[in-house]
């Protein structure tokens, strides 16, 4: 759900890509998004989802990124299965040519009830062993929520009735940090806002707060 809210992730991150490469047709830029609420990676069936045709893309994936369920840091016995299961998939991937990538969940925040200030360290490092253990780079949106808190707290990126999914404030910072991981590059001057949902003022910051955490995560 973390990747469907707000007009699904991959949808900004293909408007942003069409922007930055403006050479490249957009029917060019091929995602899909295979999501099932409230589950755990293992609850996808990875094989039936890479075969080209299956899902609407008959090309091979180039690269195939992978993202848990929010609570799968959180115990021993969870964060070891998700560790496991990473690194299968991860091998599946390879074998079809593409690369494996890892999405970092961010944090909880009030109102939800396990929200814990220390939470997002558990789920990076979660995620930095689950990335070095299956060969896979990892997306740093979660620090990139916790870079964005440090600086301005009550600049929310969570749904405020949940504390755990987010706005489109935190959509946006996500789909920024994927597309830098994806494409390199600077993103300062996209301009790319949602259609004028985002005010182009909180775009600015968030291209910023994206820009920062993926240089700051690859310089670690």
């Amino acid at each position: 759900s973390y990747l469907y809210y707000n007009d699904s992730l991959h949808n900004h991150v293909k408007r942003m890509a069409s922007e930055a490469h403006p050479g490249t047709r957009p029917s060019d830029f091929q995602y899909k998004s295979s999501t099932i609420g409230g589950s755990r990676l293992t609850h996808h069936n990875m094989d039936w989802l890479l075969k080209p045709g299956r899902i609407g893309v008959e090309r091979p994936f180039q690269v195939v990124i992978l993202q848990g369920g929010s609570a799968e840091p959180l115990s021993e016995t969870s964060r070891q299965t998700f560790k496991a299961t990473a690194n299968a998939y991860a091998d599946k991937i390879r074998a079809i040519g593409a690369r494996p990538m890892l999405y970092m969940t961010h944090a909880y925040v009030p109102p939800h009830r396990r929200a814990d200030p220390s939470m997002i360290n558990l789920v990076s490092k979660t995620y930095i062993e689950a990335g070095d253990i299956a060969g896979a780079e990892v997306i740093p949106v979660g620090l990139a929520y916790a870079r964005s808190y440090k600086e301005r707290p009550d600049f929310l990126l969570h749904a405020d009735f949940d504390g755990t999914h987010p706005n489109l404030r935190g959509t946006y910072l996500g789909a920024c940090v994927v597309f830098l991981t994806l494409y390199g590059g600077d993103i300062s001057e996209l301009e790319y806002d949602y259609y004028g949902r985002l005010p182009k003022a909180e775009a600015a910051y968030l291209r910023r707060i994206a820009q920062e955490t993926v240089t700051a995560f690859g310089a670690s």
